[in-house]
């Protein structure tokens, strides 16, 4: 039968007890994590959000009646217990914060009993995902969530404080917004009064931030929500937690300083680890052609190398057709791994389709400097000893190379080098990499909708040096933008943004846009910039990568309180879900099967 608390006050968390408090009268509150009954002793291991607590029943300090209380307790039974702190009659739990201590208890209420958990609550649980998700709420009791959660807020409340002390304004922009469909496809809502018209959930508050720069407020932040209607991964949810700021009269090296300050002191106050600054920084092109990718995990080595001119006149045909179509050859060395059986590297080469690749070539040198290739016999000693020696190949290393258009080269070998990687326990999680891209191309070019897309958005400047080929050659043009990546994770994103007319109605030409269906999607945006508009730029983190990284996690679900699945649903809330048909009539909206 459930108490009412009647008064009773809690004095402590479980672990803000300690062999300090020894001797006096405190009240403990919390969910009982087990129990142990020895007849005339019942031991109560008591949980919190803080962590454990030993709590000692036993006939003379307890009432019969507490003691009986004592005897009906189950797992997640939510009880309040009085008693005096002494030093462990038992061993001293090495394991507990508080395991030089227990209370010995004198009265103890049970405010709230419980059915049997359908897993246990317990730090690491292999109880599968599908399972925990439907029983979030106690999947959250769980330590290592609690955790993850706890340093979640601490990120936030640091964020808050260090942007505010920098001079920023935190500004709530709308979560109903106009549709823009550039980029990921919107979640729209209906409007009840506006029948056959929507509003759009925000990607960004991109534009809603450079009118609050056209108005004046200099520093803006907000801990932004915002929505993206787009196929999950373990890094990507339909709903997520942005960083948000605009700052006016900067340019790109005044965002990277004042955000890698910021990034130092969250990971020196959350994490006690100092990261160096300022923060190193490459060229989108060559981490490209450095590591297969515009986000790369310098960790570790095995870079990319060009072999194209090595191989220009080789009688292996996968290399000449290759070339032959504009394409390159690249390998990479992954050092020592000469041996690695047969079975192993075909998986090597299935892993390579599955990410787009023909095939998958290679090159083994044993301990002796013999060579076990899958191309060796279509080329000359020569040739393959100018390719071992580019790719500083030396006895028990394992050569793997890709032959294809560029960018699918840069994919297969980017990511086969992170597998690799992986393969090797080289990805060490508590070492911290920080990375700046910058001069990323300013558009890339659609082959579904046949024309050139912004890489980022349509707002960013290109390079000053590069506006001539904005109308000539829209492909070679550098945008002002810069990414900040973690350890191979893109945490954040910015650019200096276009303030003038001009550049912005060229910008809007190359994208394919008319002057007037550039109105119609941005026509606020525009008209606000013919009233004054300042020098400015930004930047976006993802706030639940960069916390899934802090935290030390694989993916984004654990550190969020009620994430989505693969199908963008919520296991237990059962959203989405149908709805009456009365709110459907009252939006003028029918259902096609």
């Amino acid at each position: 039968m459930a108490e009412s608390m009647k008064g009773l006050k809690r004095t402590h968390r479980c672990t803000e007890v300690s062999n300090q408090n020894i001797g006096e009268v405190v009240t403990v509150m919390g969910w009982v994590q087990k129990r142990r009954n020895l007849g005339s002793l019942i031991f109560v291991d008591l949980r919190d959000r803080s962590g454990l607590l030993q709590i000692v029943f036993d006939t003379d300090s307890v009432k019969e009646e507490g003691f009986a209380k004592a005897e009906t307790l189950r797992s997640e039974f939510v009880i309040a217990v009085v008693g005096r702190v002494e030093a462990r009659s038992g061993a001293i739990n090495q394991a507990m914060i508080t395991g030089e201590i227990e209370i010995r208890a004198f009265e103890i209420r049970i405010l709230s009993e419980a059915l049997t958990p359908p897993f246990p609550i317990e730090e690491h649980s292999q109880t599968k995902d599908e399972v925990r998700l439907k029983y979030r709420y106690l999947d959250l009791r769980r330590p290592d969530l609690q955790r993850n959660l706890m340093l979640r807020s601490q990120v936030a409340v640091l964020t808050r404080s260090f942007l505010a002390s920098e001079g920023f304004l935190e500004i709530e922009t709308p979560t109903l917004c106009k549709s823009t469909p550039e980029g990921a496809r919107d979640y729209l809502v209906p409007s009840r009064i506006h029948p056959g018209n929507f509003y759009a959930l925000p990607q960004s508050p991109q534009i809603f931030k450079q009118l609050l720069m056209c108005s004046g407020y200099d520093r803006y932040f907000q801990l932004a929500r915002c929505y993206r209607d787009e196929d999950l991964r373990a890094d990507r949810q339909p709903e997520f937690t942005q960083i948000d700021m605009e700052l006016s009269f900067v340019d790109m090296e005044d965002v990277m300083d004042v955000n890698e300050r910021l990034l130092a002191t969250l990971f020196r106050e959350v994490l006690q680890v100092e990261v160096s600054l300022p923060f190193q920084r490459m060229s989108w092109q060559e981490a490209m052609d450095r590591f297969g990718s515009d986000k790369p995990d310098i960790r570790f080595g095995m870079e990319l190398k060009n072999i194209s001119d090595l191989v220009a006149n080789c009688e292996f045909s996968v290399f000449k057709s290759a070339l032959e179509q504009g394409g390159t050859v690249r390998g990479i060395n992954v050092n020592g791994q000469a041996a690695m059986p047969r079975k192993k590297i075909d998986a090597l080469v299935d892993f390579a389709k599955g990410v787009g690749a023909k095939g998958l070539a290679y090159l083994a040198i044993d301990k002796d400097g013999n060579y076990k290739s899958s191309f060796a016999k279509f080329m000359t000693e020569e040739e393959l000893e100018k390719i071992i020696t580019r790719l500083e190949g030396k006895p028990g290393d394992l050569l793997l190379f890709a032959a294809d258009k560029n960018s699918l080269v840069y994919t297969v070998l980017g990511a086969l080098r992170l597998e690799m990687a992986k393969q090797q326990g080289l990805l060490k999680k508590d070492e911290y990499k920080f990375l700046w891209i910058t001069d990323f191309p300013l558009f890339e070019f659609s082959e579904e909708e046949n024309r050139y897309v912004a890489m980022h958005h349509p707002f960013t400047m290109p390079m000053e040096e590069d506006l001539p080929l904005l109308e000539t050659d829209p492909g070679k043009v550098r945008a002002k933008a810069y990414d900040i990546t973690l350890n191979g994770v893109e945490i954040g994103g910015g650019s200096v943004r276009i303030y003038q007319s001009d550049i912005q109605e060229k910008m809007f030409e190359a994208l394919g846009f008319t002057k007037e269906s550039a109105y119609e999607r941005f026509g606020f945006l525009l008209q606000a910039f013919q009233y004054g508009v300042p020098p400015h730029a930004g930047l976006a983190y993802g706030l639940d990568r960069l916390v899934m990284l802090m935290a030390q996690e694989e993916n984004i679900r654990d550190v969020i309180a009620f994430p989505k699945v693969k199908d963008a649903s919520c296991l237990m809330s059962k959203a989405p879900d149908i709805v009456d048909q009365k709110q459907l009539d009252e939006l003028k909206i029918s259902i096609i099967e």
